[in-house]
């Protein structure tokens, strides 16, 4: 009975003890969904976008609320920490895979989405230094470079057929 017991509460204690798990690991384990990872970014986009229209208004209020205008600052910085979480270390140091220059159009691909991937991730860092939306705009015609830089036309086809689903 003893050992049921500290069997059931260790493994209680390792249920709550551990931490929250990432979009995904760096183990090789083949499971991966890329198109998921491109709609969380364009989600990212929309929640910097929201938190820096909401500081701007909080801002120009007379009564300053700066609970909440501190409260969107940390919104809008932990989303583009979001950002460079999913492109470094998702596709960055997963899914993008170093070419040899002997293969001159699998290196140019590859130059292409690294310079892309860079990109967005420095893009990301400009939207926690302020709130110019021009940012947002850029990060989303980048992603969008990015997309038919890294994704075949099969599955292009396939991406935009869900765009235009959300939209409708």
């Amino acid at each position: 009975m003893k050992k049921r017991i500290f069997i059931a509460v260790t493994l209680l204690l390792g249920l709550f003890a551990s931490n929250s798990s990432f979009a995904h690991c760096e183990v090789p384990c083949g499971i991966y969904n890329d198109q998921l990872r491109v709609k969380q970014l364009y989600e990212h986009f929309t929640t910097i976008e929201k938190a820096m229209n909401q500081i701007e208004a909080l801002q120009e209020e007379d009564d300053k609320n700066y609970n909440q205008i501190v409260r969107w600052v940390t919104t809008k910085e932990d989303h583009a920490k979001k950002v460079q979480h999913i492109v470094e270390q998702y596709f960055m140091h997963q899914r993008i895979k170093i070419k040899d220059k002997s293969d001159s159009e699998a290196y140019d691909k590859y130059l292409k989405q690294i310079t892309l991937a860079h990109k967005l991730v420095v893009l990301a860092m400009k939207t926690k230094q302020t709130t110019n939306q021009d940012h947002v705009s850029t990060l989303r015609e980048t992603l969008e470079k990015f997309e038919k830089a890294y994704f075949s036309k099969e599955d292009m086809k396939h991406l935009e057929h869900h765009h235009e689903k959300e939209n409708e």
